[in-house]
């Protein structure tokens, strides 16, 4: 059978008269006898659709959207109109067969992964729920950038899937007792540590060098403590080391702004900080060099230091310092430049309300406990107190490396040091 579609042009002028006008039940008619001239009308069918769900007929809704669908379904918004007819008819089956399409035409659909966490919810499958919540609160923009009608749903997501994460926690802790209290004396904190990363109680932090990046170094927030014997004549001689830095801060002319960046380089979280007395250091070795006036008025800090396995890069390492932090002062969380190193701080004078955070750990500085580190690990340091908070800090070699990977690496400092002095017209 032909079809005259020569009334096909004027029929829609008319229906785009009465859209224009707000006389949607005109429009609607309109729609239907365009939708008899062309049967498969795209536009006829969602309007159609859109209309009857408005008047909360849901089954010609839903009929005039499983048309649609069966005609295109190329639009993920077809199959959510469609999802959201069957879920006012209480028909979860079709709902959720809809959804899906939606998410199978675009799985990241942010009011489609609403949607099936919705359904799952209902349906009282709390495990699929949270799944399904935890896709939508990854996938969705921060809520300042989100849509106001959109946000709540999101708020929501991530209100179920943080209360489901809390009772399965408490359900493994509960669990997982008796095999802890039966491990009693084993050193267990890296397991603790990556359940609570599981449940999004600490967040997941590795080594992130400025600079050098050594493979399949462990990258450890905190070290073992007894993995450095020589550590003992530092806390020892607590008392040494603190005379000698009071003794430095009567040379104002030695004690230097710890960030101090040329005022035309861009500075981030170090602006306020940048060539400031609120941090400053009293410098023994800087850019591996030993910086001899400074360290002839700490003979018994430079004579320790000599103890500790330092590492050896021309023009960086290498370095210590005394490191003073004055009072209400904070530094931001930031990085250091290569793993092959790690930092060792000795507290000297601590004043209350100072701490210290590596990755998910904060401690609390002692006078006479020493630590290491690693300073490619996301760290900050805060002196809430009214008084000053001095620090001996010095990096050492990583344990993990091999006295030939050593070697390697003094010869690589080497080697980039040379092609930066090179001036036989290389470009850097």
């Amino acid at each position: 059978m032909t079809i005259d579609r020569s009334a096909q042009p004027a029929l829609e002028q008319q229906i785009s008269r009465a859209v224009q006008s707000g006389r949607h039940d005109e429009a609607a008619r309109l729609w239907k006898r365009l939708l008899e001239i062309v049967p498969n009308h795209l536009g006829a069918l969602t309007a159609i659709g859109q209309h009857a769900f408005r008047l909360g007929d849901m089954e010609a809704a839903r009929n005039a959207f499983t048309r649609l669908v069966a005609v295109d379904g190329s639009e993920t918004q077809q199959w959510i109109n469609l999802a959201l007819i069957c879920q006012n008819l209480g028909d979860e089956a079709a709902e959720e067969a809809a959804i899906k399409s939606a998410l199978t035409v675009d799985p990241m659909d942010l009011l489609g992964l609403i949607l099936r966490a919705n359904l799952y919810e209902r349906q009282g499958k709390r495990h699929q729920a949270a799944r399904a919540y935890g896709a939508v609160a990854a996938v969705a923009p921060p809520l300042d950038q989100l849509a106001p009608s959109l946000k709540p749903a999101v708020e929501k997501a991530v209100a179920y899937r943080a209360q489901y994460e809390l009772a399965l926690g408490e359900y493994l802790d509960a669990q997982l007792a008796p095999t802890i209290s039966a491990c009693h004396g084993e050193k267990l904190e890296r397991f603790r540590t990556s359940v609570d990363i599981m449940l999004g109680r600490k967040r997941r932090f590795e080594a992130h060098p400025m600079t050098f990046f050594f493979a399949n170094l462990p990258a450890i927030e905190f070290f073992d403590r007894e993995l450095f014997p020589w550590l003992d004549g530092f806390e020892a001689s607590t008392d040494a080391l603190r005379e000698e830095f009071l003794a430095s801060l009567g040379m104002e002319a030695s004690l230097v702004p710890y960030v101090n960046y040329a005022s035309d380089v861009p500075l981030n979280q170090w602006a306020e900080l940048n060539n400031s007395s609120q941090w400053s250091a009293f410098h023994i070795y800087q850019e591996g060099k030993l910086v001899a006036s400074n360290a002839a008025k700490c003979p018994r800090t430079v004579s320790l230091l000599k103890t500790a396995p330092q590492p050896i890069q021309v023009d960086r390492t290498p370095s210590a310092m005394f490191s003073l932090l004055k009072a209400k002062t904070r530094i931001p969380p930031h990085t250091g430049v290569s793993n092959v190193r790690l930092v060792t701080h000795v507290p000297l004078i601590v004043p209350e309300n100072c701490g210290f955070r590596v990755g998910n750990e904060t401690r609390e500085w002692v006078p006479g406990r020493a630590w290491v580190f690693d300073d490619t690990i996301e760290h900050e340091a805060w002196n809430e107190s009214d008084q000053p908070r001095a620090v001996l800090i010095f990096d050492i070699w990583h344990p993990h490396l091999s006295e030939a990977e050593r070697t390697l690496v003094t010869a690589l400092a080497a080697g980039l040091t040379g092609f930066a002095s090179d001036n036989s017209g290389a470009e850097l």
